[in-house]
């Protein structure tokens, strides 16, 4: 039986950033993906291949409706989907196959099959072909992520009725694409569609969209989706069944007053969230605890309740998200070497990759009232931007918020172009604990987007807004 110092089981982006972390601080290192290839849901059926569609439909929603204005007649424009797909699955092999040439640089073992725990210290590898495996490892890190959700009573036939799997393997455009869910994963794949041309109704039970994030952003990009792509929203409606027939879904609903309403799609998208993927990984052979959703139970180092078997990402609490997974298998790596990092998870920034891009980090409005904590806002819209009306894209705002007395940014929420890049200097400065005078008082370069931000913080340091 080979030995090993730590083994990580899954290789998405906790799991392969771990591994090579444990590699480089000189641990004899093995990693475990139950799929042909490496990366996991994020590679392979999630944020890579999602975003490779998002750009690619919003290229051709540009050709279709901004490109005469900017003086560039286009003949002929059509979709080819199936070039926009084989696209898409290039970038991802591609991607996946980097991830391979990591593995063999940092001189780490995979395993191809499904890893589950025979014991403490002993993990089998089940393969393709029936055959099976064990090794020995002194430390293990769970790292296999999540799966999609969905509702009591919904049958997902992956045909008609389908999640962000088969989404992104779509062999035509829908006629109408009904969303279940107004979260960040339904609001991407629904817009990919929008752009495209189809018809998209998005059914959430709470009364906004992305409802983690400040309120403000789920009111802007509602009214952005509805503006722009002709999105319809039913808010507050509980979906109460869903039946496929033939190359028709019925998706029906009630409203807040109980009032039904009945939607006819030729696809369902059910995008209601995730749920950790802990299910035959023998951690009860281990004595690893989970709680009563399925989530490995880990203290501040995020070991298990068993020495030694660590748990990190989307299997653990707090978000579902890649980055957030990434810094957790560094912590966990560093962690075993004797060496005392650091995770500030009211830093991870949160981001959905629709056109606007929303981006936020730190505090919401909403919790900030919530904590009795005093305030002040600070906000700059797009539509004074001279780089936003440049590029044509002056939707969407920037809000600050600072603590009253000490200046301190609790908070930077935004809508707008490129936020996914821009809310980066938020975090740095957030984690430097920098005030909003401080930003506000840092030469951003002109024409940019980032001067919103500078903007912003000038309007929260006593309303200075220069070009508002």
């Amino acid at each position: 039986m080979e030995k090993f110092d730590v083994t990580v089981i899954g290789s998405g982006p906790g799991g392969y950033v771990a591994a090579i972390r444990c590699a480089q601080l000189g641990m004899k290192t093995a990693i475990i993906e139950r799929y042909p290839s490496l990366g996991g849901t994020c590679l392979n059926v999630g944020c890579i291949p999602s975003k490779a569609l998002l750009d690619s439909s919003e290229h051709y929603f540009n050709a279709a409706h901004n490109f005469t204005t900017h003086g560039i007649e286009v003949k002929g424009l059509k979709v080819n989907l199936e070039q926009m797909i084989a696209r898409k699955r290039d970038v991802v092999k591609i991607t996946c196959d980097g991830i391979n040439f990591l593995m063999k640089k940092n001189k780490i073992t995979v395993f191809n099959g499904h890893g589950s725990f025979v014991n403490k210290n002993t993990v089998e590898i089940t393969k393709a072909d029936g055959s099976k495996e064990q090794i020995e490892s002194a430390k293990t890190i769970i790292a296999t992520g999540s799966k999609p959700s969905s509702l009591p009573g919904i049958e997902i036939d992956k045909k008609r009725v389908i999640t962000s799997t088969e989404a992104l393997e779509l062999q035509e455009i829908p006629k109408h694409l009904v969303v279940i869910g107004g979260g960040v994963i339904g609001l991407e794949l629904g817009s990919v569609y929008a752009r495209l041309g189809a018809k998209v109704s998005v059914v959430e039970f709470m009364d906004g969209i992305i409802g983690t994030m400040d309120k403000g952003l789920g009111k802007e990009l509602q009214r952005v989706l509805k503006k722009e792509l002709g999105f319809e929203f039913y808010l507050k409606h509980k979906v109460t069944g869903v039946s496929a027939k033939k190359n028709e879904v019925t998706v029906t609903a009630e409203n807040s007053k109980g009032e039904k309403v009945e939607l006819k799609s030729d696809y369902c998208l059910v995008a209601v969230g995730r749920k950790p993927y802990t299910d035959n990984l023998g951690l009860d052979k281990a004595g690893v605890k989970t709680d009563n959703r399925g989530k490995v139970e880990t203290d501040d180092h995020l070991q298990t309740n068993v020495p030694g078997i660590y748990a990190i990402g989307d299997v653990v609490k707090g978000a579902m998200l890649a980055h957030k997974a990434e810094e957790e298998g560094v912590f966990v790596a560093e962690l075993m070497a004797g060496q005392k990092p650091h995770i500030n998870y009211n830093l991870v920034p949160g981001v959905v990759y629709t056109w606007p891009e929303v981006a936020s980090v730190g505090l919401t409005e909403e919790q900030l009232k919530e904590q009795n904590k005093k305030y002040k806002t600070g906000s700059f819209s797009f539509k004074a931007s001279g780089r936003a009306r440049a590029s044509m894209d002056t939707d969407g705002f920037i809000k600050v918020l600072a603590d009253t007395d000490t200046d301190e940014v609790l908070g930077v929420h935004m809508i707008g172009p490129r936020a996914a890049d821009m809310i980066a200097e938020a975090v740095i400065a957030m984690e430097y604990r920098a005030s909003a005078e401080d930003i506000a008082r840092t030469c951003h370069a002109h024409p940019s987007f980032t001067e919103s931000f500078k903007e912003a913080c000038l309007d929260a340091t006593g309303k200075r807004s220069i070009h508002m």
